[in-house]
């Protein structure tokens, strides 16, 4: 791809999780890339243990360990592996799934995005064959694609000329928009309020997850005696959640855990945002292609969109393979390889995850028996259970 023709093999807008490790694998393998986001980690990832962001992330086995095959290492003390999981109904279902049944090393690790996403921008700072523009004028504002390549332009008036250009900027994808590439958008009419406690209690490696009337809380375990919680509830019930003191918060997210975890005393304040369910007619366009959420959305009771997301930039990045293959990353057969290749997965996650996500909201005692009864039968089912693990971790 050494033609002088092309300032670039590829162009990734968006350096999010996802964006990133594309630009980063894609780099490594020899490709000339040029990373565009004009909202860059902070050089520095935060150091005090006391301190925590909001926005966290369970990443699943096969991506985290992708991260370690790119040479992208968090600091220990700012992840925390999960071994253990207790998933409870809302009547009596209950099922638990452990790391070593599987058998796995865990199920997840939690992690800071940011922390994990400055990682990433480090080692693409440090990648002679990855370019990074980071200037906010530097997002792009017009696309011309042809038969050999896709030229663009940035609002600072500079263009550059590449085979592909990949779209990594999120739900409101600049790209996926200007490929023409149609994607339709399911509000859950819930919102996701997230915040991180410190606890009473040790939580032994250990994720929670409540389905309940109100809601599907979720107590996702950080280093020492702290959590993160993602509650998906309705607008209402989130904006009250909002409005409490930190004191009453903490209790009454306690009391929702059944305090499993004892006493809890908030540590950030709490967020929410609304909930959706995001699916695209198809991931790939003439010389372009969308990863991440730019891709799908899903509802976060799975806990992968970040993971699908991974996967993605995984999958294009083994397609494309070394730069010295010669292949012409544009080819529209590869690019149809790739989106075949990556349908199933999301797919059937986001099919799964939006019939749990209904199925729980229908408040009618004999469904509510039903599912809590299915929970408790699948607890004792040694197989199911393993198979189930291995698809909730990606691992299948």
């Amino acid at each position: 791809m050494g033609s002088l023709r092309f300032d670039y093999d590829i162009i990734v807008h968006g350096g999010g999780l996802a964006g990133s490790s594309l630009a980063l694998a894609l780099g490594r393998a020899g490709w000339r890339v040029l990373s565009i986001e004009p909202n860059p980690p902070t050089p520095e990832p935060i150091q005090d243990p006391d301190q925590w962001q909001t926005r966290i992330y369970a990443f699943a086995p096969r991506p985290w360990g992708w991260l370690a095959g790119l040479q992208v290492f968090v600091p220990e003390q700012r992840f925390q592996p999960v071994t253990r999981m207790v998933v409870k109904g809302d009547a009596a279902g209950r099922i638990v799934f452990a790391a070593d049944e599987v058998p796995l090393p865990y199920l997840a690790v939690i992690a800071e995005a940011e922390t994990v996403r400055t990682a990433l921008w480090t080692a693409l700072y440090a990648c002679a064959t990855v370019d990074c523009v980071t200037e906010a004028a530097a997002s792009l504002r017009a696309c011309a694609v042809d038969w050999e390549g896709v030229t663009v332009e940035a609002h600072d008036g500079r263009n550059w000329r590449a085979r592909l250009l990949v779209g990594a900027e999120g739900r409101r994808s600049w790209v996926r928009h200007v490929a023409g590439i149609r994607a339709e958008i399911h509000p859950y009419h819930h919102h996701a309020v997230v915040a991180n406690f410190e606890t009473e209690k040790g939580h032994d490696q250990t994720a929670f997850q409540w389905f309940r009337e109100d809601g599907v809380l979720a107590y996702l375990p950080l280093p020492g005696n702290r959590v993160s919680i993602v509650w998906s509830t309705s607008p209402s019930h989130a904006e009250a959640l909002l409005a409490m003191d930190a004191a009453t918060l903490a209790s009454t997210v306690a009391e929702a855990g059944e305090r499993v975890l004892g006493r809890l005393s908030l540590r950030t304040p709490p967020q929410a945002f609304p909930l959706s369910l995001l699916r695209c007619e198809r991931v790939v366009g003439k010389r372009t292609v969308v990863i991440g959420d730019a891709a799908h959305g899903i509802h976060p009771l799975s806990g992968h969109g970040i993971n699908l997301g991974f996967n993605d930039a995984a999958e294009l990045a083994a397609l494309l393979g070394s730069a010295e293959s010669g292949k012409d990353p544009g080819d529209p057969v590869l690019l149809a390889r790739y989106e075949r290749r990556r349908f199933e997965e999301p797919f059937l996650l986001q099919t799964v995850t939006d019939a749990l996500a209904k199925g729980f909201a229908w408040d009618n005692p004999l469904l509510r028996w039903t599912r809590n009864c299915g929970m408790s039968l699948v607890d004792h089912l040694p197989f199911v259970k393993r198979r189930l693990v291995r698809y909730a971790t990606l691992a299948q």
